[in-house]
């Protein structure tokens, strides 16, 4: 398979946790939490055993530093100034600025407000699989695997409130197929850039590992602590340890 179609592959993982919660429920938090922090333990190992390593090889250390803060900071400006939610414990979403969405239908504000947060969040994080491709093919199937794992609970972050606001499944599962689909579409834009020049691709894998340690620190580990602490850090070690045997 191709990396556009590992990319695809994590992006549906999003309309996973859709079917999964409107066919069968709600997961166990004990399973949510090890699957968070597994994701989050698999990215952190990529970032720092693979991408940081590999962006000096190809490019300099003022370049990596620099997208690497790039990275990280785009992460922070979609939080800080664009209207969105994000899955906050097993229980509900926490929704950020929603002043700035001008919408008077609930139902129509909370399901752009979830599009919107996870499909600007998707974008980088193809950027990251296509990345992690440049850099070795073990390493671009590792991100996709994780991405898609953490994807699985924002579909169920998705499905959750629409589905109580009576949202038809078929609507439910338009939202997250659009947002999932973000991903390949940044995988894409991605590729098309790192034919330019190894320096650029250089600064797309320390970009590419500050936006995923943001998302890891901001999002993963407060979400599968906050569901359950002990089983968390068990997810986050295993993936992390799994990472640095693997890569």
């Amino acid at each position: 398979m191709g990396t556009v179609t590992y990319s695809l592959l994590a992006g549906l993982s999003t309309s996973i946790g859709a079917v999964l919660l409107i066919f069968f429920g709600k997961p166990s938090e004990k399973i949510l939490a090890v699957l968070i922090g597994f994701a989050a333990g698999i990215m952190t190992a990529i970032s720092v055993f693979e991408l940081l390593p590999e962006a000096l090889e190809l490019s300099s250390i003022t370049n990596a530093v620099f997208a690497f803060v790039l990275g990280a900071l785009l992460m922070y400006a979609l939080d800080k100034f664009l209207p969105h939610s994000h899955l906050s414990s097993s229980e509900h979403l926490v929704t950020e600025n929603p002043e700035k969405l001008k919408l008077q239908s609930p139902l129509m504000r909370t399901g752009f407000l979830i599009f919107l947060g996870i499909a600007l969040h998707n974008l980088p994080e193809g950027l990251a699989i296509g990345a992690g491709f440049e850099s070795s093919p073990e390493a671009g199937i590792y991100i996709a695997m994780a991405i898609g794992l953490h994807n699985i609970p924002e579909g169920l972050a998705i499905a959750g409130p629409l589905k109580s606001a009576g949202a038809s499944n078929l609507k439910i599962l338009f939202f997250t197929l659009f947002a999932g689909l973000m991903i390949p579409l940044g995988t894409v834009i991605g590729q098309f850039f790192f034919n330019i020049s190894p320096l650029f691709v250089g600064a797309a894998l320390a970009f590419a590992a500050g936006a995923m340690l943001y998302i890891v620190n901001d999002e993963l580990i407060p979400q599968s602590n906050n569901i359950h602490s002990h089983l968390s850090n068990f997810g986050i070690l295993f993936g992390i340890l799994l990472g640095f045997t693997l890569l």
